[in-house]
């Protein structure tokens, strides 16, 4: 795609690399037919390809964004399906997070869109915060009828019947491996899953200890700065993004640190990509050094030997996370690692369609979140599986708020097939009690 950015607008380097990608381009259209909110508008404006063109002409002309270019960047889910298909290497996720951050400062939003957003920045980011929205939203769901505005009823919707206590696994500390030490690796604890669902970071310190590593929950750790990344708020996501690093080259500077490892795949892309966020900043060298150590628990999981287990009679349907499958191009590791502990697993039809959560999506935009959660729980209940497994917090409250079979994340399976606890949201979903045996 040709380009007429001056020279002085390349001086800026976020425009400078929206100006390398967009010559990548070369208009095939391939991504058309692999973006979830084209499928469901039918819009060419609501694909990669038209959103490329709106930004394009907004970044030229350093135009003010108007209202059409807006509502269409707002609606990409940012699920990345398009650089998975692109065979030109068109880095969009670089380009439209430029295109939100010149959104952010350059336009005023209707004051209803200012007052969620600035609400979701404030709580969903802050674990204690967010725990009590949750409590809230619970007590006001017999009210939802009585809400003017679909997204405010998509957020009393979004509070789980069950809310869990405070896991003290989360605070800082160290986890020491069950006999010999192979590796030592810090665990992103992160920030919503910390109110949404404390099983999972639970279920990866006792898998990696069993598997012989010693695991550490750094001071001063926290969210990665995805949710307000993803809003264009970037000075917000850069000083928790840099707290994160501050925090894990500590680590990496004393005891040493083999891998940082995320189960949250949404936060896994971000970390990856601290080194781009952070090339003309002070911290550029330790936020490459982060990024160079980042692994979602899948890849540390296939470096360490994970007993061979004997068939579960259990068929798990696993649903890959746009994020982890295109985010990070991560595609076979976890359904390995199941496969490896004795699960049968199965896929739906049309997997690299996203589920409609995306960090916020589902609540800034619910109705064309409603449509994907539809297709994609159609999709996953149409195997006939025992349950349903994923690598993302926010992919399974999504899943599980449109079905009945239970949801779980992978790791919490592979702790329960190597020695650890039934995963307690079979309980929850009334799963038959089966019993897994041990791995060998």
């Amino acid at each position: 795609m040709q380009t007429t950015f001056t020279e002085d607008q390349l001086k800026d380097p976020g425009t400078r690399r929206a100006n390398e990608i967009l010559r990548n381009c070369v208009h095939c259209g391939f991504c058309t037919a692999t973006c979830p909110t084209y499928q469901v508008l039918g819009d060419e404006l609501d694909s990669p390809r038209g959103r490329i063109y709106l930004i394009k002409d907004m970044l030229e002309n350093e135009r003010v964004p108007d209202e059409k270019t807006v509502k269409h960047i707002d609606r990409c889910l940012s699920c990345l399906a398009c650089m998975t298909t692109c065979p030109s290497g068109v880095h969009y996720m670089h380009l439209v997070d430029h295109a939100r951050e010149y959104i952010e400062n350059r336009y005023k939003r209707p004051f209803s869109d200012r007052a969620l957003r600035w609400v979701l920045a404030r709580i969903l980011p802050y674990p204690m915060r967010f725990r009590w929205a949750l409590i809230g939203a619970k007590l006001g769901r017999p009210f939802r009828f009585l809400m003017p505005d679909a997204r405010l009823k998509a957020m009393l919707d979004m509070a789980p019947k069950h809310i869990p206590p405070v896991s003290r696994n989360d605070d800082p500390q160290s986890f020491a491996p069950k006999g010999q030490a192979i590796k030592r690796v810090a665990l992103m604890t992160g920030c919503a899953q910390k109110a949404l669902n404390t099983d999972i970071n639970d279920a990866t310190i006792r898998l990696l200890t069993r598997l012989g590593c010693e695991v550490v929950v750094a001071e001063g750790a926290g969210c990665c700065g995805a949710l307000t990344h993803h809003m264009g708020k970037t000075r917000e996501s850069h000083d928790t993004a840099a707290s994160n690093i501050r925090a894990w080259t500590r680590e990496m500077d004393g005891k040493g640190l083999d891998a940082i490892v995320i189960n949250t795949s949404g936060c896994g892309t971000t970390v990856k990509d601290y080194g781009h966020m952070f090339r003309d900043d002070p911290l550029a060298e330790d936020a490459a050094r982060v990024s160079g150590i980042a692994m979602d628990v899948s890849e540390i999981l296939m470096q360490l030997d994970l007993p061979l287990g004997d068939d579960k009679g259990l068929t798990v349907a696993y649903h890959a996370a746009c994020s982890l499958q295109h985010g990070q191009q991560i595609k076979t590791y976890p359904k390995d690692l199941l496969k490896r502990a004795g699960f049968t697993v199965v896929e739906p039809a049309d997997s690299h369609l996203c589920c409609g959560s995306a960090g916020t999506y589902n609540l800034m935009q619910p109705e064309i979140s409603a449509k994907l959660k539809q297709r994609k729980v159609r999709t996953l209940e149409a195997k006939n599986p025992d349950l349903i497994a994923a690598g993302n917090i926010g992919c399974m409250m999504q899943i599980g708020s449109g079905t009945r079979l239970p949801i779980v994340h992978t790791v919490e399976l592979l702790d329960w097939a190597t020695g650890g606890p039934r995963p307690p949201a079979l309980d929850r979903a009334g799963h038959p009690a089966d019993t897994v045996p041990i791995l060998r």
